[in-house]
C-alpha cells in the first residue's frame, strides 16, 4: 500500500529548537502500528506516551520496527526524509495507523513523535508479510518558503 505522512506540530518544533535532540540520520527511528481507535492529534500529541491502542498479534513486537536505510536529502527548498519500506513477516494483525517516532529516549514520554500515516481503512494480514511502501518522494517532506513568500 502506498502511503502519505502527516507531521505532528511538536515534531517540527523539536526539529527547530532541538528540544528532544531528534537526529533522523543517527537516532533509532521506529514505526509503530495502531488500531483505528487511536486518533492522532496533530497539535497536542508530542511523544510516544500520547499514542494509544498499539497493534498486537503474531509477528508484531511492541514499539514497532526500526526504519532502515534512512536518508535526508535537500533540493530547491525541499527537505525529504526517506527510508526503506517497512515490513513485518509471519504477521497476523489488523492496523489502521502507522506512527513514526524517535525511539532514542529513555521512557515513552521522552520519545518524540514525528509523523503518522492513516491507511484510510483497516489493513489486515494473516500469517503473511505486512509492508508499508513509503511514498516515492520519501516518508515526509518539508518545503521551506523562499524570501518571496514572506509578507
Amino acid at each position: 500500500m502506498a502511503v502519505t505522512a502527516f507531521w505532528y506540530v511538536h515534531a517540527l518544533e523539536n526539529l527547530v529548537t532541538r528540544l528532544k535532540n531528534i537526529d533522523y540520520d543517527t537516532n533509532t527511528i521506529n514505526v509503530m502500528l495502531t488500531t483505528v481507535t487511536y486518533v492522532p492529534n496533530q497539535d497536542t500529541h508530542e511523544d510516544k506516551a500520547d499514542v494509544t491502542n498499539e497493534v498486537s498479534g503474531g509477528g508484531y513486537a511492541a514499539g514497532g520496527e526500526a526504519l532502515g536505510s534512512k536518508v535526508v536529502a535537500t533540493t530547491l527548498n525541499v527537505m525529504d526524509m526517506d527510508a526503506a519500506d517497512t515490513q513485518w513477516t509471519s504477521a497476523t494483525f489488523t492496523a489502521r495507523i502507522a506512527v513514526v517516532y524517535d525511539d532514542s529516549g529513555a521512557a515513552d514520554g521522552d520519545k518524540a513523535l514525528l509523523f503518522w500515516v492513516d491507511f484510510g481503512q483497516d489493513e489486515s494480514v494473516t500469517n503473511g508479510t505486512f509492508t508499508i511502501q513509503w511514498a516515492a518522494g520519501g516518508l515526509a517532506t518539508i518545503t521551506a518558503t523562499d524570501a518571496a513568500g514572506f509578507p
